[in-house]
């Protein structure tokens, strides 16, 4: 039974999750719509969390994305309200969580400052920016292009259903395109064989021949970027860009990630695993929207769904080691 809970109670979880809503609200839950709806709203989370997983496998975490999401998108509304040419924008934004992502880099591989601390400081420091270059204001209307509107609003047509178009959204090609790039480089790219041997040990990593303090450099890199596109995302999904607007993907990214965790048969960080963890989380917000649960209770209802989650794949390792 310990091993059994170990290795699929997360997954049986998730699968009750979504048969407790699909009873509950079976005309509008289990729907094509409803679900074409879940990828788009998850599409922003799943491209933090999918790139937080580059430097998760290493054991380390950044705090700061849920800043620099928020840091990208005023960044790329303030240079369309200067004229700038959608593409020189949106480059500067990526460019931006580039440099973001290499300081967290350098603070935590090469001062060896502790990952939790450099970037509580850059999250910081990234926020503060934020407020300080959209002037603390809300940049929407005129100031932003149609054409960079319109891209959250497209998507590929998968044909009629029910009489209806149905059409796969572009940020959730967007995303999906995303875990599938990072799901190579993490399984099947000698570069991710590296981050985990150095997740695994570090020192035994690092006498291997393995240079680790350049590769957590690039992976907190990696996540800089990441967490600037999602933010570009939600600036094209919103139409518009706010100091604060990403403030909630960070935590919900980390506990999406160790959520995906218990799902895996040795307890690491894994991309599919991620995502698992991601659309459950999705998922109980829907149902729980669609039930009319108040906000704060939903808050509670997901990090007690963490807990337990967490909790069973924890005991289950424990009985295996007793016995």
């Amino acid at each position: 039974m310990a091993s059994f809970l170990r290795h699929y109670g997360s997954l049986i979880g998730m699968a009750a999750i979504v048969v407790f809503f699909w009873i509950a609200l079976p005309d509008t839950f289990m729907t094509l719509r409803n679900w074409l709806n879940i990828s788009q709203q998850l599409s922003m989370l799943i491209v933090v969390a999918v790139t937080m997983t580059v430097v998760m496998v290493m054991g380390d975490f950044d705090l700061s994305v849920g800043a620099m999401a928020s840091l990208s998108g005023v960044v790329a509304a303030v240079l369309f309200t200067q004229g700038l040419p959608v593409p020189v924008a949106l480059a500067a934004a990526l460019a931006v969580g580039l440099l973001g992502g290499l300081a967290n880099g350098v603070l935590v591989s090469l001062v060896g400052i502790l990952p939790f601390v450099a970037t509580l400081a850059t999250m910081t420091i990234f926020s503060g920016a934020a407020f300080l270059v959209s002037g603390g204001k809300t940049i929407f209307g005129r100031d932003i292009p149609q054409g960079f509107a319109d891209f959250a609003k497209s998507g590929l047509p998968l044909g009629t259903w029910g009489g209806n178009l149905v059409v796969l959204p572009a940020l959730t090609l967007l995303a999906a395109v995303v875990t599938f790039t990072v799901w190579v480089v993490l399984e099947h790219t000698t570069y991710g064989r590296r981050l985990y041997a150095i997740g695994g040990n570090a020192d035994a990593a690092r006498l291997a021949g393995v240079k680790v303090a350049q590769l957590r450099l690039s992976a907190f890199a990696f996540t800089g970027v990441g967490a600037a596109l999602a933010g570009i995302m939600y600036a094209s999904r919103v139409a518009s860009a706010n100091p604060v607007q990403g403030d909630g993907l960070m935590l919900t990214a980390i506990a999406a990630v160790f959520l995906g965790m218990t799902a895996t048969r040795d307890g690491q960080p894994n991309v599919l695993a991620t995502v698992a963890g991601v659309v459950t989380l999705g998922v109980m917000d829907n149902g729980l929207t669609q039930l009319q649960v108040d906000s704060y209770v939903r808050q509670v209802l997901v990090g007690a769904i963490i807990l337990v989650a967490v909790s069973i794949s924890a005991l289950g390792r424990r009985a295996i080691g007793l016995r």
